[in-house]
């Protein structure tokens, strides 16, 4: 009987769902997550198969300029001639690379800094905050534009700019939970048996925030596109490809307001905002699934009442 018992009680943790599956169980409970999911993978797949669906080329003129919908063209056409509903897709395309990617290069400089400067502290953690400090009050679009304009308009550039110049939110909230983190029962006994400083930070330190480092890519998304669609409007986007504020730029020079053609500039415009609501609305919820403490302040009355009764019955 002891024997069983004793198994028993070291096969338990092993049953245990890990933390990416107790994080996503809890993503699943909410509707805005669920929301939010469907609206980005909505996009992701019409990115990645929509160019099989339209017939015609994002250089082809198919109509007369600014035709309106039809059953051929359920967006109708451009200024030149070209199928709006071909020209949206390819700017999905881009647009999502630019803001997937750009998401990337800022969680990683900013989730770098972040948890360099709350593992190390003392000087190292001053310098690196008041550089984030600095880069906090220089506002973010009037700097991208000229270092757009100085680098010159190429996806690549763009996705450097915005990335390079949007990762002060992740380093100071990384710092916070790592400043947290090395204050813990398990880093202080590894740093006690003579565990060195990378050991601690990748296999005490990192695995605790790949929940908030999801959660900022996502929202980061966001941020990413819109500054995409706004250095795109102002002409500073590679005129080689198709995206969606290259596309709301096109229809704005182009008189396709006073002319009435408005699905030459709605479409584009709506997509953003769906993509922008969906990143945030997956966003926030991944950052309350990884940080349930941080979700208290946001909560209705009603929620925070039947949170607390369920707890009393607990």
């Amino acid at each position: 009987m002891s024997a069983t018992t004793t198994l028993a009680s070291v096969a338990a943790p092993t049953s245990q769902p890990t933390r990416p599956r107790r994080l996503l169980a809890s993503v699943r409970r909410r509707p805005a997550a669920v929301a939010g999911a469907t609206i980005l993978a909505t996009f992701v797949i019409l990115a990645l198969v929509g160019p099989l669906l339209t017939p015609y080329g994002v250089h082809q003129r198919v109509g007369e300029v600014y035709a309106h919908p039809s059953a051929a063209h359920p967006l109708g056409l451009d200024d030149a001639g070209v199928d709006m509903l071909t020209l949206l897709i390819a700017g999905t395309r881009v647009s999502l690379f630019v803001g997937f990617a750009a998401s990337v290069v800022s969680v990683i400089v900013g989730g770098s800094i972040g948890v360099l400067a709350g593992y190390a502290g003392g000087w190292v953690d001053g310098a690196l905050m008041r550089l984030t400090d600095y880069m906090i009050v220089v506002p973010a679009l009037p700097l991208m534009i000229v270092v757009a304009t100085v680098w010159g308009p190429s996806v690549v550039h763009m996705v450097l700019v915005i990335g390079l110049l949007m990762w002060t939110s992740t380093a100071r909230l990384l710092r916070a939970q790592v400043l947290s983190l090395r204050e813990r029962a398990s880093v202080r006994r590894a740093r006690a048996i003579g565990c060195g400083h990378w050991r601690i930070a990748f296999r005490h330190i990192v695995p605790e925030v790949y929940g908030l480092l999801g959660a900022t890519t996502v929202l980061t998304v966001s941020v990413a596109i819109f500054y995409e669609a706004a250095l795109s409007f102002l002409g500073l986007g590679d005129p080689g490809t198709v995206s969606w504020g290259r596309l709301i730029e096109m229809a704005f020079e182009r008189t396709a307001i006073s002319s009435g053609a408005w699905w030459a500039i709605v479409p584009p415009g709506v997509c953003v905002a769906l993509v922008v609501l969906g990143s945030s609305l997956l966003g926030n919820a991944l950052q309350d699934a990884a940080n349930p403490r941080a979700a208290i302040a946001h909560v209705s009355p009603r929620t925070f009442r039947v949170r607390a009764e369920r707890g009393d019955r607990r």
